[in-house]
């Protein structure tokens, strides 16, 4: 079967468009952190929706589900096969157009985040959206697991960053919803359905993108604070004072900031002293008269002097700005270089952030004594990386055996907080476990009316996002 499978593939796409060769199937069966690897027959690389919507019939003739898959940049398993056909949007790339007086842009599934940022900033506009894998992520994997970043706290989640869509669905039919509209009250929001999706429901294949007014300055900060809570009262005092000229607020615990610069050439901190945690502000206008850094100096001026932060470092050019930036890119890379982690992408209400880092430092202290806790994120809106490093001296194995108890302890903390286990890398395969077990049963079969409505045969992305029934 699988051969005829691609003959007909080749027949209706090209013979450059199916790729079999192993070399070629390698780096896109392989979860980027090594967590995950499928197996595939072919790696399909379409030009054009159409060629989508022919996919999609051909693999259904077959009883063949596809795996969609952008940039791979993805953290749970979400874009790894399980014996499926690769579907890979890398081809369908373009910026289609960009409108700077509706502040819409048009584009492909496979243009890439850094391309799309770039394209705005030509046209006169700004897509705020912005993470550490812009380089390489594609839109369409951004949108399918509605991608946070660093400026949630202004400008919202992907999904909020979109007005249309283009998705093929499950039976080779193209629904087009490429409105460029703020208001549209003509029924469902259908769009809704395929961000988060994970490519479970239809393979997003254009999207009409929400743009804002380009902005003419930027300030960034970085202090020091005696404690979490502290940072949360710096971020609260910020916002009052600056309203939405706050970009970005987060933070770092003193330990996350050492490996950074212990493992990352170039990186230092630019206060002197250390602190027990360090937050980055970054503020940001359209108003080319706006005197960004005397607002930060006030801003921060009023922190020192509520005894908030214990000091601080405001850039005065770009190269101080990527410097403040680059130690908080680069914690993931540098735990890495420490030894075994377990990570954990967990959500809390603003408000309780630091109580939620108090409680699990405690929590899994006492489960591993020595454990490293790393804890890093969006303080703005809730979300913390809290990640843990290996206690020094022990073995990585032993230790990434407790990867999922952990898991499940750190899940029920923030859950009984009101919180998510997952709040921007999505669930993949990863945590599929995780959303049976936390997931009301209500909830889930919900979710599960909405798959088999759209997806009936269970072709799209299959074993991804939803457990098996049985699993609940």
């Amino acid at each position: 079967m699988s051969d005829a499978l691609i003959q007909d593939l080749k027949a209706a796409l090209g013979e450059r468009a199916v790729l079999t060769d192993a070399g070629d199937l390698a780096p896109v069966l392989e979860e980027q952190r090594g967590l995950y690897r499928g197996a595939s027959p072919a790696l399909v690389k379409p030009a054009s929706t159409a060629d989508v919507a022919e996919t999609v019939k051909i693999c259904a003739a077959h009883d063949v589900a596809i795996v969609p898959q952008g940039g791979n940049t993805g953290l749970v398993g979400g874009g790894v096969p399980d014996g499926g056909v690769v579907l890979s949007l890398e081809r369908m790339n373009t910026v289609l157009s960009v409108d700077p007086v509706n502040l819409t842009m048009e584009v492909e599934a496979g243009a890439i985040l850094a391309t799309i940022q770039d394209a705005a900033q030509e046209a006169g506009a700004y897509f705020p959206l912005s993470l550490g894998a812009e380089g390489s992520c594609r839109i369409g994997g951004n949108l399918s697991t509605n991608a946070g970043g660093v400026h949630v706290v202004r400008y919202g989640n992907a999904r909020d960053l979109v007005l249309g869509l283009e998705v093929v669905l499950a039976d080779g039919r193209v629904w087009d919803g490429m409105r460029a509209l703020r208001k549209d009250n003509t029924g469902y929001d259908l769009k809704s359905l395929f961000l988060g999706a994970e490519g479970t429901l239809g393979i997003i294949t254009r999207a009409v993108l929400r743009l804002y007014p380009k902005l003419q300055s930027k300030t960034v900060a970085l202090a020091g604070c005696g404690s979490f809570d502290q940072a949360l009262e710096l971020f609260h005092m910020a916002r009052t004072r600056a309203g939405d000229v706050l970009m970005a607020c987060e933070a770092m615990s003193g330990f996350a900031l050492s490996l950074a610069e212990k493992h990352v050439e170039g990186v230092a901190s630019p206060l002197e002293g250390r602190h027990e945690v360090y937050v980055l502000l970054e503020f940001g206008s359209t108003d080319p008269n706006a005197d960004l850094p005397a607002l930060m100096e006030a801003a921060l001026t009023d922190a020192y002097e509520a005894t908030v932060i214990e000091d601080a470092v405001i850039a005065h050019s770009g190269a101080q700005s990527e410097a403040i930036w680059k130690i908080r890119e680069t914690i993931p890379e540098a735990q890495k270089k420490e030894g075994g982690s377990i990570k954990h992408d967990v959500a809390v209400p603003v408000s309780q952030t630091p109580e939620f880092i108090a409680r699990a430092n405690a929590l899994v202290a006492d489960l591993i004594p020595g454990v490293r806790p790393v804890a890093f994120g969006h303080l703005g809106d809730g979300n913390i990386h809290f990640n843990l490093t290996q206690p020094e001296g022990t073995d990585k194995k032993e230790f990434l055996d407790h990867w999922h108890a952990m898991n499940e302890k750190i899940h029920d903390l923030a859950a009984s907080m009101g919180g998510s286990f997952s709040a921007e890398h999505g669930i993949g395969q990863l945590k599929t476990g995780e959303m049976a077990r936390l997931k009301s049963g209500t909830e889930l079969d919900l979710m599960r009316a909405v798959k088999t409505a759209l997806d009936p045969e269970n072709r799209l992305n299959p074993g991804k996002v939803i457990p098996p029934k049985d699993a609940s």
